[in-house]
């Protein structure tokens, strides 16, 4: 059934036409991945379906009392609102009154007096009465999911934090049409995995706008391409588009190339003079006339960015020897007892939660911080070059020609290139290389970092997070570049399509400060995860060594996998412990939201909302748990 149609819809800014003459439909259930270069107007799309951009022309149709939630790439402005009201705001009303309710319930305080303790009565009667106890639990799942601390108020979020806040929102408001501009943006791998299965589920229709090719080929039933204006739609899977996709390009290039032929030919014949004038011929010359203008209309498909990796003169065979190092903020464990070694031409992802302290062990191998025990000892003849994830290497106030080089030359390669030349590769026009980096998008500051970067000479690459923010051509050709590159690599990143097509090994953050390291990419790694490994109680830790197993501690994978019997027998009774647990919670909602309920003392109530509050937290702990142990046990985790 269609929710959404957009009938001969255009928009232009200046000459630049990003949308001309489109037509789209979109149906309750699907879930339409739109795709295209950077700044094809992938997110104008969006905002014209919303209605904050204006179509110059056309119709945009929206079923009756369609409701629309928009998750925009922009970080949101300041607010002395908690994570918890931002994001029970994206409800509506019923949002207000639990928001109210949450706050009375933390204020223990204010909760001892008769005037709260009748609000807390009337907003129990009105939220039981609009079934938002199923809303409220739907809320804090979110939030949990995505590791939001509920009280903390978004002023104090980073610009990361406040993405995800708004993505939060966005997923509780229960629209019929989610609109999701890079969803994954700031999100870890949990996270990102976590939000696919959430999505899979999603009843409504949805549409998103994404690099990260992993979560497209597992979320989309269609692909929607938007090219130079145009929309063109492909049925099925991510797969199939890049099949068919080429298939158009082979036929858009053979159409061009008859006809520049063709036109060759008539500006031949209109050259040969007096013939071409005469009336019979009139025809002939108007339509040469529209075949010019034709070529001067059409609008050639963007550039791919083109670069190369200077991979210098050859390091020592061993690269990076990590001898068991430790690292802490305060009593907080970031890397415990890590040992690894690193030879020559070894591709090592970094994988871990936001936070989970892999941008510390890159500064501890780029010896930025030194640890608090053990050494890190690198080898000879080292030419590093560091892609930082917050670009400190760019100066914001410069401009994108004086961040490359303080002449109009840089060196590339050992041959001298003029700086225009060499940014045009990375995709950025002439017009705008005297262009502030402050006033430069996020993909485009991405490519800046890569092109200063890549004018040094070095074997040796340390990349944090580089992919943020790139279109998936440019990410290619990025992975191909790298996967060609002759010398070491470590790479630290949350798209799992990249790293299965550029790292030989991946160390991954297993809590507590711990990093193992295994054998291959993402899904070598979770492949693992999903089985159960063999008895092998007699092998030996090997510090750096590539295996199936994790390589630096194969003896106690066994152990730490194997449940013991104590955790046998407490993973056995969690269930009914949990039962127990939402039954007095179950029990405890329903005495609330009977009006006599308030009629007992104040201690009465006061003690039963702190025993809620209690079991709502002992609950979180015993879910965590029982994930925990299941995973252990190399069960499935239970979302």
């Amino acid at each position: 059934m269609p929710i959404l149609r957009l009938d001969n819809v255009s928009l232009a800014y200046g000459y630049l036409p990003l949308l001309s003459h489109v037509e789209l439909q979109v149906d309750l259930g699907e879930r339409l991945c739109v795709v295209g270069r950077n700044g094809a107007g992938k997110t104008t799309l969006f905002r014209v379906i919303t209605g904050s951009a204006t179509a110059d022309e056309g119709e945009i149709w929206l079923a009756d009392n369609l409701r629309v939630a928009h998750l925009e790439q922009e970080v949101p402005p300041d607010t002395e609102q908690t994570i918890f009201e931002v994001v029970a705001a994206g409800i509506g009303d019923l949002g207000s009154l639990l928001t109210r309710y949450h706050s009375l319930v933390q204020d223990a305080a204010g909760i001892q007096q008769r005037q709260s303790l009748d609000e807390m009565a009337r907003l129990q009667a009105r939220i039981e009465s609009l079934g938002g106890w199923n809303v409220n639990q739907k809320v804090e799942t979110v939030l949990t999911r995505l590791s939001l601390p509920e009280d903390l108020r978004l002023s104090d979020c980073s610009g990361g934090t406040r993405r995800q806040v708004m993505l939060a929102r966005a997923l509780v408001s229960d629209p019929d049409i989610l609109l999701l501009d890079e969803p994954t943006n700031h999100l870890d791998i949990n996270a990102i995995t976590w939000l696919e299965k959430y999505l899979q589920t999603y009843r409504g229709a949805l549409m998103f706008i994404t690099h990260d090719r992993m979560f497209v080929r597992r979320l989309a039933t269609r692909i929607v391409e938007l090219d130079r204006g145009k929309l063109l739609s492909f049925p099925g899977d991510f797969d199939a588009y890049r099949r068919k996709k080429d298939e158009l390009l082979e036929i858009e290039e053979r159409a061009h190339a008859k006809f520049n032929k063709q036109l060759a030919e008539e500006e031949a014949w209109i050259r040969r003079g007096v013939k071409a004038r005469r009336t019979r011929n009139e025809g002939r010359v108007k339509a040469l006339r529209l075949m010019r203008r034709e070529k001067a209309e059409r609008l050639a498909a963007q550039e791919k960015a083109r670069f190369g990796i200077d991979s210098g003169a050859l390091s020592g065979k061993l690269v990076v020897d990590v001898r068991g190092v430790s690292f802490s903020f305060g009593k907080n464990f970031i890397i415990r007892d890590l040992s690894t070694r690193i030879l020559r031409g070894d591709r090592v992802g970094i994988i871990g939660p936001n936070g989970s302290g892999k941008s510390t062990l890159l500064r501890l191998v780029l010896g930025e911080l030194q640890p608090e025990r053990g050494d890190v000892v690198l080898g000879t003849q080292l030419q590093v070059a560091y892609f930082d994830q917050h670009r400190r290497t760019l100066d914001p106030n410069k401009t994108v020609r004086e961040n490359i080089s303080d002449s109009d030359y840089v060196s590339v390669r050992g041959r001298s290139r003029h700086v225009i030349g060499y940014l045009k590769d990375f995709l950025f026009p002439a017009a705008r290389v005297d262009s502030a980096v402050k006033a430069l998008s996020g993909g485009e500051r991405n490519r800046l970092l890569l092109a200063k970067i890549f004018t040094q000479s070095a074997n040796m690459m340390v990349l944090d997070e580089p992919t943020n923010d790139l279109d998936v051509d440019t990410l290619e050709l990025l992975e191909e570049l790298l996967a060609a590159y002759e010398g070491t690599l470590l790479l630290v990143s949350h798209d799992r399509t990249f790293l299965d097509n550029v790292v030989t090994s991946t160390l991954v953050f297993e809590g507590e400060g711990t990093f193992r390291e295994y054998a291959g990419g993402y899904e070598d790694w979770e492949r693992y995860q999903k089985q159960i490994p063999a008895a092998n109680s007699g092998a030996q830790r090997g510090a750096g060594a590539k295996a199936a197993a994790p390589a630096s501690t194969i003896g106690t994978a066994e152990k730490r996998r194997r449940l013991s019997y104590k955790e046998q027998c407490e993973l056995d009774e969690l269930p009914a412990r949990i039962e127990a647990l939402e039954a007095e919670q179950a029990e405890l909602h329903a005495k609330m939201a009977d009006g006599n309920f308030y009629r007992q003392s104040s201690e009465q109530i006061a003690a039963a909302v702190e025993r809620l509050d209690a079991l709502k937290q002992e609950l979180e702990l015993h879910y965590e748990r029982w994930q925990s142990l299941e995973s252990i046990a190399g069960q499935v985790a239970v979302d």
